[in-house]
């Protein structure tokens, strides 16, 4: 993938309005040829003045999301392989309404706070959520060695099935965080046209795998992230070795600080990948954007820790107008924290569950008397 660490950012994408110029707002959006974005105007971005810097908002937006929990419905499906995949659905979801189906980040699940806020905010419209845990991340360890990584697009493959056959006529969207909005983008990818999915929100997205370990190890803040999840995941494996000692080197997987030596030492070899840069190759989002045939909003912010905005593929953005690329100078990783302190708001799943209900809720008649012009 093309590196735009030189080109100037001020002003990406097709058009900037004077509206969102304040700081912290919007740098762009992306194309809107098509008439796949109808009804959908994002609300600003305000920043809370009280989370100066990326990774205030980063850390508050991870501490701070603590809604109360929604009376879910959890279903175990059996996997094809053997193993398992628990999917918790909303009090609206119903044969025949739209379904949005939620996937989340590295070592979250679908309980997670910005989970159940996008529920909320969906329910409100009238929508149902199926939010899917990974393989290990519903809280009981998966029965095989393999796990879930960034470029499984398989299992959403196979819940999509499941849901056709459970809710006919039924239309599907799909919303990812992180890790689940690469694995969503490259699933829309490799399926185009074919794509089960009538729209989809992609958040915080690692575009490019090797770029996001580089970014990371290359801060002392990063590293302390990377520490952070790579313990998590060295538990699990530790936790499966009756499973997956003869498969890969425990004192490497034990040893590794960083996302690439951890995934050079497990991920790969559990996966039939080569190595951990054949793994960020083959399973990075961002070379997928221009396939995709779905409408789709992409949101990141230019100071996410994670993948700094001099990496987001802009050109790729910009050049399918299938995509609306929402970008602001300001919001960390999955933060989007907006509000005074004693009462923070989360303006990211709002955004999400606008967008969505714009491609799932039928649109006014042109006859109709509360039509608009």
């Amino acid at each position: 993938m093309e590196r735009n660490k030189d080109r100037d950012t001020s002003n990406a994408g097709t058009r900037v309005r004077p509206e969102h110029a304040e700081p912290g707002g919007y740098v762009a959006r992306g194309t809107v040829a098509v008439p796949s974005f109808r009804g959908f105007e994002p609300e600003p971005f305000r920043p809370a003045w009280w989370l100066p810097g990326a990774h205030a908002q980063t850390i508050a937006g991870r501490l701070l999301r603590k809604p109360p929990l929604l009376p879910l419905r959890r279903q175990r499906l059996e996997t094809p392989d053997g193993d398992f995949l628990d999917v918790d659905f909303t009090p609206s979801v119903r044969k025949g309404g739209p379904i949005v189906v939620l996937l989340h980040g590295l070592e979250g699940s679908s309980r997670r706070g910005y989970a159940i806020n996008t529920y909320r905010a969906l329910e409100n419209s009238g929508i149902g959520a199926a939010g899917v845990n990974f393989r290990a991340c519903s809280g009981e360890p998966n029965r095989l060695a393999r796990s879930y990584h960034s470029g499984d697009t398989d299992d959403l493959r196979f819940v999509l099935s499941v849901l056709g056959e459970q809710f006919p006529g039924s239309p599907l969207a799909a919303v990812g965080f992180s890790l689940g909005g690469n694995v969503l983008l490259k699933y829309l990818g490799e399926e185009g046209e074919a794509a089960a999915l009538q729209a989809g929100v992609a958040i915080s997205v690692p575009y490019d795998l090797s770029g996001c370990a580089d970014a990371l190890a290359s801060s002392a803040a990063g590293r302390f992230y990377a520490r952070h999840f790579v313990r998590g995941l060295v538990a699990k494996a530790e936790a499966k070795l009756h499973l997956i000692g003869d498969r890969i080197d425990l004192a490497r997987v034990r040893a590794a600080q960083t996302f690439r030596e951890f995934d050079d030492a497990a991920t790969a070899p559990l996966h039939g990948f080569r190595d951990a840069e054949d793994y960020y190759r083959r399973s990075s989002s961002g070379p997928f954007l221009a396939r995709i045939r779905v409408p789709t909003l992409l949101v990141h912010s230019e100071d996410d820790p994670f993948l700094p905005g001099e990496w987001v593929p802009r050109e790729a953005m910009d050049g399918n107008p299938w995509l609306e690329a929402l970008i602001t100078r300001k919001g960390g990783h999955v933060g989007f924290v907006e509000g005074p302190p004693h009462a923070p708001r989360f303006w990211v799943e709002r955004q999400a569950a606008r967008f969505l209900a714009c491609r799932l809720t039928p649109m006014p008649a042109l006859d109709s008397p509360n039509a608009g012009p």
